[in-house]
């Protein structure tokens, strides 16, 4: 596999809409339409929300092949969002370089606690695997989240 390189993004390129408008497909075609809670492109250039993309060099160009987000929640606390990686390459690891780098992240801010929403049923199994193996525990709804058969919230301590 070639080396990743994560680079915080200002969302411009129009490969990054293309593949952000594929997970909001996902998420839509997996969940009903009151429990999806994927952002936008506008959502996702609020100021409170640090958007990343991983590319792969390949000899036909950057290759866009995994997204994250860090949503400022308050001085403590943030939520992950907008984590995907492309279809073809899920299984790879790409999905925890990302989270790694997050999670690095929000600690270069002096956040305290990470939390997510993610998906119930088979789609997001894979997703639930891979936050439980970096840290992630079960808890409730949080901030405007409420409860919804649909929605699994985890957290984790930084």
């Amino acid at each position: 596999m070639p080396l990743l390189r994560i680079r915080q993004d200002d969302l411009s390129d129009p490969r990054i809409e293309a593949f952000m408008n594929e997970h909001l497909a996902d998420m839509h075609a997996t969940s009903p339409p009151e429990s999806v809670h994927a952002l936008d492109m506008a959502q996702l250039r609020r100021p409170e929300i640090s958007f990343f993309t991983g590319w792969y060099d390949t000899p036909a160009g950057d290759e866009l092949v995994v997204t994250g987000a860090l949503k400022r929640l308050d001085m403590t606390r943030g939520e992950l969002k907008s984590m995907r990686s492309r279809a073809d390459l899920r299984g790879h690891g790409l999905g925890r370089q990302m989270l790694q780098h997050l999670i690095a992240f929000g600690r270069s801010l002096g956040l305290q606690q990470l939390l997510l929403e993610t998906g119930t049923g088979p789609y997001f199994e894979p997703a639930h695997g891979l936050y439980l193996s970096a840290g992630f525990v079960d808890c409730g709804p949080f901030d405007d989240y409420t409860l919804d058969p649909f929605s699994r919230y985890m957290q984790r301590h930084l």
